[in-house]
């Protein structure tokens, strides 16, 4: 692992792999290994930049409250620091809220964006849920957060056929220091982007799980409604936890999408 300091804190990231620039971004509670279903699929075939969010991983813990834009000012000094000019940008629940605002704010640095089970537009009932959740952290109960939060991410046959892989996840997200993982999980509750993703220029790629309770199918098609350059796939009987359950999925449509929208020579079996 690599560890970039912006002057403030210290951010851990990957770099690997040779082709085409893509930045990951992960969700709330997790870790830049959370992509590494991802990765693999990917079989080198892209450059990927990974990292922790401020507060999660083998970052930096750094004290809340955070702010959204915050976390957009710390992706942009990472990829400062690699010298990109102009990248793709992968992110995933939090991860793509944060890519939704790095697309906003810094068009002209990208390529493309994918969002991958991401929030926009949510219900009144939906934010009263989230607020719920982020209320339960804040409280420091993250056991009782993730005691439920196992049904909402995966299907009852991954739980069933993977309890080391669930339960190692639960375990990841019980290491954040609580006072960190309350903080981006507050953002997760309370940023809402739907009133200016028609500015979002850029071809954009979106996904979510069929059953995903929070990131739901009706958020993800809001998003191609209001996204001029966007295409949108609901994945078939997934919830929540898409990244572990079905990484293989996520790369070849990933990988289709970046064939078909920028070089048709693309070839996702390339290696290091």
């Amino acid at each position: 692992m690599n560890y970039f300091n912006n002057g403030r804190f210290s951010t851990c990231y990957e770099l690997i792999g040779t082709g085409i620039p893509v930045v990951f971004v992960h969700g709330v509670g997790a870790h830049l290994q959370g992509w590494d279903g991802i990765i693999k699929a990917l079989n080198g075939s892209v450059t990927s930049l990974r990292y922790d969010l401020r507060g999660h991983g083998e970052s930096e813990r750094v004290p809340g409250p955070y702010e959204l834009q915050e976390l957009v000012d710390d992706l942009l000094g990472l990829v400062a620091e690699q010298g990109w000019e102009r990248f793709h940008l992968v992110g995933f629940s939090l991860g793509g809220l944060i890519a939704q605002a790095y697309a906003l704010r810094f068009p002209q640095q990208l390529h493309s964006l994918t969002i991958i089970s991401s929030v926009t537009d949510r219900t009144p009932e939906e934010q009263e849920k989230v607020t719920m959740r982020a209320d339960t952290l804040a409280e420091g109960r993250a056991d009782k957060h993730m005691a439920a939060a196992v049904n909402r991410w995966f299907s009852d046959q991954f739980i069933a056929a993977n309890p080391d892989i669930v339960q190692s996840r639960v375990q990841r997200s019980l290491n954040n220091d609580p006072q960190c993982y309350a903080a981006a999980y507050r953002v997760l509750a309370e940023s809402d982007l739907a009133d200016q993703l028609y500015r979002i220029s850029c071809p954009t790629l979106i996904m979510t799980g069929e059953e995903d309770a929070g990131s739901t199918p009706r958020m993800a098609q809001v998003m191609g409604e209001r996204i001029p350059d966007s295409e949108v796939h609901i994945l078939p009987k997934l919830k929540h936890g898409v990244l572990l359950e079905a990484p293989e999925m996520i790369a070849g449509i990933l990988q289709q999408f970046y064939r078909r929208r920028f070089d048709s020579s693309f070839n996702p079996e390339t290696t290091v």
